[in-house]
């Protein structure tokens, strides 16, 4: 059976709630469009999943509003049936959302016949195919949803994600107390419910180099239950001092990086399930798992990669905290650079493009490269090309603390242990002993950042709208 869940931009849901809360207590309602992501696989339960993602808020015009109540809204479906001609032109979810000032924290049976005339209506005027979104804002802050796909198929929404300068998850599901003997001095610290979130929750790992491997061991300390690994490259014997659980031996067999990673997780008996997948983060084979995450960590220096979870980040509303570290020796002793940078991506923060992270043109190279190795040479000879220059310096303290901010801008957002929730840019100089965060100007014309037409788009073809 498929399974579904919502994912919601912050700014979506303090419009929706203005909308639907009236000062007299009667109840309100709105609409939503949703973008949608069709999981064919889970990658840690192999089941389907429909992920909707709020992409735009509608308000009921006035004109459409019938009567409201304590326990009541009812209105003309004019809109209704409008907006459903405009989704299906879009490719988006029509949702339907309202309040239970007063309770009961669940749909009510009026919620169910009502719901069910609307669903029909979609399904008649677009299709078999069509679903209907319900989203339901309760008096006590809850939010419940559930996913209509005709008038009798009825799907319950796991959890509804709120995206922002938190993560928020509103989760249905029973809490698991597998692991609480070894998260039993963490649970002092953050509590039962943060840790419950934390095995729930859904973590890809783009990279696992120095940065990359000391994210995924420190995750997996931390009681994450679901983590992807996702990295092409093998353990060379130049790696050793940096990668975290690797040894001279997967230097010697050649092993793939997130291969060993994966197995050494497995070996340490924590209950995470971890799955290596040996592949750039481009390829098709790693989609399901980007779009099933809650949370992806950027840990790769690819500058084609970073484009990609860029866009990512906005299309799927999957929030990206990507890293990276400088070292830049002086000649004569000290350095020039000696930093680790820590960047939050998610609608309403710069992207990285706009942070200048990463470079479009070396991106096209990399591309270039991985596409056409030929052709890639060919034009470096004729200096068409950057050519790939020397390798760069790496230390296992800079990579691994690197990391650890980034582990704990993932706590920032889950618990609000700061207060101010996540930082979206931290750069440290471990030489100045300095902590700074540079701020961006957003490119107005940036298509990712600045243009909400992507936000909460999900799928589209080509995946992310991106050529080749």
């Amino acid at each position: 059976m498929s399974r579904a869940e919502v994912v919601l931009q912050d700014a979506h849901l303090e419009d929706l709630r203005r909308l639907v809360t009236r000062p007299d207590g009667v109840e309100g309602a709105a609409y939503l469009l949703s973008g949608e992501a069709r999981i064919a696989a889970d990658p840690w339960d192999r089941q389907a999943r429909r992920r909707l993602l709020s992409h735009s808020v509608v308000p009921i015009p006035a004109t459409d509003l019938i009567s409201s109540g304590p326990t009541h809204v009812t209105w003309s479906t004019v809109s209704y049936v409008r907006l459903l001609r405009q989704a299906d032109e879009a490719g988006l979810v029509v949702g339907v959302v309202h309040i239970h000032p007063r309770g009961p924290a669940t749909f009510s049976e009026q919620d169910d016949r009502n719901e069910a005339e609307l669903a029909r209506m979609a399904r008649n005027r677009n299709g078999e195919g069509a679903g209907l979104l319900s989203l339901l804002l309760t008096g006590d802050g809850a939010l419940r949803a559930r996913l209509w796909l005709g008038p009798t198929k009825l799907i319950p929404c796991d959890t509804v994600t709120v995206v922002g300068r938190r993560l928020v998850i509103h989760d249905q599901r029973p809490a698991s107390t597998d692991m609480d003997d070894v998260l039993a001095r963490q649970i002092l610290a953050f509590g039962p419910e943060v840790t419950a979130r934390l095995r729930r929750l859904k973590v890809v790992i783009v990279g696992c180099g120095g940065t990359g491997s000391a994210t995924a061991m420190l995750l997996a300390r931390l009681g994450v239950g679901q983590i992807v690994l996702i990295d092409d490259d093998i353990v060379e014997a130049s790696n050793l001092n940096r990668l975290h659980l690797a040894g001279r031996q997967h230097a010697d067999g050649m092993r793939s990086k997130a291969e060993v990673l994966a197995e050494e997780i497995a070996k340490l008996g924590l209950g995470v399930r971890v799955i290596a997948l040996r592949r750039w983060v481009g390829h098709a084979d790693c989609r399901d798992a980007l779009r099933a995450a809650d949370v992806v960590f950027g840990c790769t220096d690819d500058h084609d990669g970073r484009m990609l979870i860029n866009r990512l980040a906005y299309f799927y509303l999957v929030p990206v905290i990507d890293m990276g570290l400088v070292i830049q020796p002086r000649e004569g002793g000290g350095f020039k650079d000696l930093s680790g940078r820590v960047t939050v991506v998610t609608p309403g923060a710069p992207c990285l493009l706009c942070r200048g992270v990463v470079d479009p043109v070396t991106a096209r190279d990399e591309d270039l490269r991985r596409q056409n190795p030929e052709e890639y040479e060919r034009r470096k000879r004729e200096a068409y090309v950057r050519g790939g220059g020397d390798p760069a310096p790496a230390v296992v303290t800079f990579t691994t603390e690197t990391a650890i901010m980034a582990v704990n801008e993932l706590l920032a957002g889950l618990t609000g242990f700061r207060d101010e929730g996540w930082v979206w840019n931290r750069t440290r100089r471990f030489d100045l002993l300095e902590d700074r965060r540079p701020g961006a100007d957003q490119d107005p014309h940036c298509p990712v950042c600045a243009d909400q037409a992507y936000w909460g788009r999900g799928d589209v073809k080509p995946f992310l709208d991106r050529a080749g």
